[in-house]
C-alpha cells in the first residue's frame, strides 16, 4: 500500500555523476532498488522490494505521462521522460528517466529496467508548464478520461512543434548538454 506523504517545496537534487537504478516485474513491482534510489528514496531496501514502482510518484505528476510510457512500453519501444518523484519525507526530487524492457532469451518480458540521471534545470523549467497544463486538464476532466485527455494535449503540442515526445525530451537534454559545453 502506498504511504500517505504529504509533499513539501523541498528538493533533492541528484548529483551529476549518480545514477538511480531499478528493476521491476512486468507488474510494476520493484525487484531490485540501487542504493541511490533508497538514499534519495529514503526507502530501505525491505521497503522497496516487491511494493509498486509508483511508491514514489508525486501528485504534481499528470497521470497521462504514466499511461503514455505504459503505452509506449506495451509497444516495445524504451520510454525517455521527465518525472517528478516523491521521497519518503514529503521531499521531492527530478530525474531523467530511461525504461528499457527486460526480455530472456526467447524474447519474453520479465520486467523493465529504469535508469534515471539528473535532468538539465533548462528542461525542467520547460516540462513543468507542461506537465501543469495537463494536471489542469486531468482535474476538469472525468477520472476515466483523464489521462487520455491530458495525453491528447501532450500529443497536439508535439505535433504543433513537429517532433515526438521522446525526440522532444533528448532534444531538451541535448540543448542543455551543448549550452554547458
Amino acid at each position: 500500500m502506498k504511504p500517505n506523504i504529504q509533499p513539501t517545496d523541498k528538493e533533492i537534487e541528484l548529483g551529476p555523476d549518480e545514477f538511480i537504478v531499478s528493476k521491476t516485474d512486468v507488474k510494476g513491482r520493484i525487484t531490485y532498488a540501487n542504493r541511490v534510489f533508497m538514499h534519495i528514496a529514503g526507502y530501505g531496501e525491505n521497503q522497496l522490494l516487491t511494493v509498486q514502482h509508483n511508491i514514489v510518484r508525486h501528485p504534481d505528476m499528470p497521470r497521462g505521462v504514466f499511461r503514455f510510457m505504459w503505452q509506449e512500453l506495451a509497444e516495445g519501444h524504451e520510454f525517455f521522460g521527465y518525472v517528478k518523484n516523491l521521497s519518503s519525507d514529503g521531499s521531492y526530487y527530478w530525474v531523467f528517466a530511461n525504461i528499457t524492457l527486460d526480455v530472456d532469451e526467447n524474447g519474453i518480458l520479465q520486467g523493465y529496467y529504469s535508469v534515471r540521471r539528473k535532468p538539465a534545470p533548462h528542461s525542467i523549467a520547460v516540462i513543468s508548464d507542461i506537465y501543469k497544463e495537463m494536471l489542469r486538464i486531468e482535474e476538469a476532466a472525468d477520472a476515466k478520461s483523464a489521462p487520455d485527455k491530458s495525453i491528447e494535449y501532450l500529443q497536439n503540442l508535439l505535433h504543433e512543434k513537429g517532433t515526438s515526445y521522446s525526440n522532444f525530451v533528448l532534444d531538451l537534454e541535448e540543448e542543455n548538454a551543448q549550452s554547458i559545453a
